[in-house]
């Protein structure tokens, strides 16, 4: 007689998108991306995205499957503060009020994070913090400041908040590596910042590497490319 074993596992979650919350001091949302194939033995690198201000944690993780369908577990969260609503009747959110990451903000990555990975086989070593204009300087802040939480920052059209920098944690950043990604022709985050940002955190010690795009502030699909690239090759090398 045929085993029933198989009937008995339970079903593997499908790809797609999942909804959840965080309880802070109110609760957060969570949106999540399996990928496909989603293999629960397996420890995949964890990729926790921040859009820029005005836009949400629907949007930015629409960035996801375009990265790559089966490489990566990624969240995308909610900035703290609406700003608006956009032309199509869609909310938009801002990540701060003065320009920092307050504590809040930290809190609920935390808890994200920890709420991901009691769900999903995550690589502790391999959670990269991935921000777009000011989700990148969230990314920056969080990363700078704990990292030994993270494996890496993604910094996409954004600028290093150097106002911040008595939170840093020297010398412990030098563990970070950092991929920067910049449009030549971004009108509110000139190239120089770029540029600059990527002179400084090397001078410092830390691993970063700078790629330009032909693009303005908008996610250039080689982005994603090279940000693929740039994971595995780290996966890989271990």
């Amino acid at each position: 007689m045929a085993s029933t074993n198989l009937a008995r596992r339970p079903a593997r979650p499908p790809e797609g998108f999942y909804d959840s919350e965080v309880a802070t001091p109110r609760p957060l949302p969570v949106r999540t991306f399996l990928p496909t194939g989603y293999e629960p033995k397996y420890a995949y690198p964890l990729l926790v995205f921040f859009h820029d201000r005005g836009s949400n944690e629907e949007q930015i993780l629409r960035l996801a499957p375009h990265l790559s369908r089966r490489n990566y577990i990624c969240i995308g969260l909610r900035g703290l503060y609406e700003v608006g609503i956009d032309p199509k009747g869609r909310s938009g959110f801002s990540w701060t009020r003065r320009g920092d990451c307050d504590s809040l903000v930290r809190d609920y990555v935390i808890r994200a994070v920890e709420q991901t990975r009691r769900t999903y086989h995550v690589h502790s070593e391999r959670i990269y913090l991935a921000g777009v204009g000011e989700g990148a300087a969230v990314a920056y802040s969080l990363g700078l400041s704990e990292p030994e939480k993270f494996g890496g920052l993604i910094v996409l059209n954004g600028s290093l908040p150097r106002h911040a920098r008595s939170a840093w944690r020297w010398p412990e950043i030098r563990q970070l590596r950092v991929f920067i990604g910049h449009g030549l022709f971004n009108p509110f985050v000139p190239m120089k910042l770029a540029q600059d940002d990527h002179r400084f955190l090397w001078t410092a010690g830390v691993d970063t590497r700078l790629h330009t795009y032909l693009t303005d502030d908008r996610v250039h699909p080689d982005m994603l490319r090279d940000i693929d690239r740039w994971i595995i090759a780290r996966c890989n090398a271990e």
